[in-house]
């Protein structure tokens, strides 16, 4: 692959490894490539894995673009205690018996959670205010207000229950937080949840089918085997 090519603008498809960040898979490229301009279509937290859309050079103009597309998402929640990130980034708490949590009641409680809805993104999150992503102030202990945002969630299915952990499958638009649903889907359940794996499986036509890894991309621009 010419480095031309790259700065001309590519659309690559990345399968975002665990514990990685979405700007470590941006800073990888960026020094494989040697080129400067290069950015992703909407960030996956850490713990999540699954299609990162990086473009490079001219394309970096298109990444609005992409990350106004409707996105797909399988995870699991773990029913029964809360945390403060609403994830595993932090130790689960105030732990609540889920022996009285059906099948039925979780299956009718995503109903709840379907269509457009107002939802307040977690504190612990990138969103700016006076200039500073708010995890900086959460960490430190500063009280953060969020206000509520309007989004849809076009389709949330349960896959399977294996109490307390429940897997989904969710189809929404752009701006939702699904560490946010995690939390607020055990809150109405009574019982507390947080979001213990999530994979974006889709960001409108990209399918994380057509992704690669970071090794294989490693692998194709450095020859290595």
């Amino acid at each position: 692959m010419a480095e031309n090519t790259f700065e001309e603008g590519r659309v690559l498809l990345i399968d975002k490894p665990l514990d990685w960040t979405s700007f470590d898979v941006v800073r990888k490229i960026r020094n494989l490539i040697k080129i400067k301009k290069v950015g992703h279509a909407g960030t996956l937290d850490p713990l999540a894995t699954g299609l990162l859309i990086v473009c490079t050079g001219k394309f970096t103009k298109r990444i609005n673009e992409y990350m106004a597309q409707e996105k797909e998402y399988t995870g699991t929640i773990t029913l029964g205690a809360v945390t403060p990130t609403y994830d595993l980034e932090s130790e689960p708490e105030n732990f609540k018996p889920v022996d009285t949590i059906t099948k039925e009641l979780i299956q009718e409680t995503t109903q709840k959670f379907t269509g457009e809805i107002l939802q307040t993104p977690p504190i612990h999150s990138a969103i700016k205010q006076k200039g500073k992503p708010v995890y900086l102030m959460a960490r430190k202990g500063v009280d953060v207000v969020l206000e509520p945002r309007k989004i849809t969630i076009k389709k949330f299915e349960i896959t399977s229950v294996e109490m307390p952990v429940i897997s989904f499958r969710v189809v929404c638009t752009t701006g939702t937080y699904i560490r946010s649903l995690a939390n607020d889907f055990g809150a109405v359940l009574g019982c507390g949840g947080y979001l213990s794996s999530l994979r974006r499986t889709s960001i409108g036509n990209f399918s994380v089918e057509k992704a690669i890894t970071i090794d294989e991309f490693t692998k194709s621009i450095t020859g290595s085997k």
